[in-house]
């Protein structure tokens, strides 16, 4: 005899959380050769870049020690690039070669669900990263506590922005040679003209307008207020670029992405 009751179908949290738990499995599966390298990267960084440039740079930048100015620019540089390569080379692998997404979407689980949860998973990278990077600044000094404990949130946030553009960008790639013209082209411009090597009111007028409306600049200037804990107003604009981008972005990369998916 059939049972009238209705099948319980999984809830929206319930449906988020099998997407980034698989990513979180996979990743976890080779825990050293993924976790270490976050730690090594910026002690590597500061050694090489700040411990040596820094002894000739001795005048402030923006009120910090040059140390102080780059540490806290390293904080969310860890985050986009981690989810720039997660949500290009990582998500078309999954999409072409692989076939992950074909067995996912196999579950009950939507193309919306799937591609939100790779969001998600991107920005926890960028948790992840960030907090990596924090424990190397507090281990120097470069950065005290408790201010910078709010620091890996805007990593959550920097890792969410660029995995959207990231995904948005990865429904126009048809072979995976051409992320090259994005992570080269866009990805590590922004590093150098974002604030995070030296400040961008130093840079002439028309290169000061692009610098202003590219994301890392907005998600430097939110970790770098956390970690020295002065919130002027201004600071509004950036959240409120961070919200927008999010949901532009976001909408434009599940729309394309779902024509990718649903075949």
């Amino acid at each position: 005899m059939k049972s009238s009751s209705p099948v319980a179908y999984p809830s929206l949290a319930q449906r988020l959380f099998s997407v980034w738990y698989r990513h979180v499995r996979v990743y976890t599966k080779n825990l050293i050769s993924n976790g270490l390298p976050p730690f090594l990267e910026p002690l590597l960084f500061l050694l090489g870049v700040g411990l040596g440039l820094g002894k000739y740079i001795t005048q402030s930048m923006e009120g910090l020690s040059y140390l102080e100015f780059l540490g806290t620019g390293l904080l969310v540089t860890a985050a986009m690039f981690t989810s720039a390569y997660e949500c290009t080379f990582g998500t078309f692998i999954r999409l072409e070669f692989e076939k992950v997404y074909d067995g996912m979407l196999a579950a009950p689980i939507t193309v919306n669900d799937l591609i939100v949860g790779e969001i998600i998973w991107a920005g926890t990278k960028g948790l992840f990263f960030t907090f990596a990077v924090l424990c190397v600044l507090t281990a120097f000094r470069i950065i005290h506590l408790p201010a910078g404990l709010l620091a890996p949130l805007v990593g959550f946030v920097t890792g969410v922005m660029f995995a959207t553009l990231s995904l948005w960008v990865t429904s126009f790639v048809k072979t995976i040679n051409h992320f090259n013209f994005y992570l080269t082209g866009i990805i590590s411009p922004m590093f150098f003209f974002s604030g995070v090597v030296f400040p961008i009111s130093n840079l002439p007028p028309s290169v000061r307008f692009i610098a202003e409306i590219v994301p890392l600049t907005h998600c430097v200037r939110l970790a770098r207020a956390v970690c020295i804990g002065q919130y002027p107003p201004s600071l509004l604009a950036s959240l409120g670029y961070a919200v927008v981008f999010i949901a532009l972005t976001g909408w434009l990369a599940i729309r394309r992405l779902r024509r990718r998916l649903v075949r």
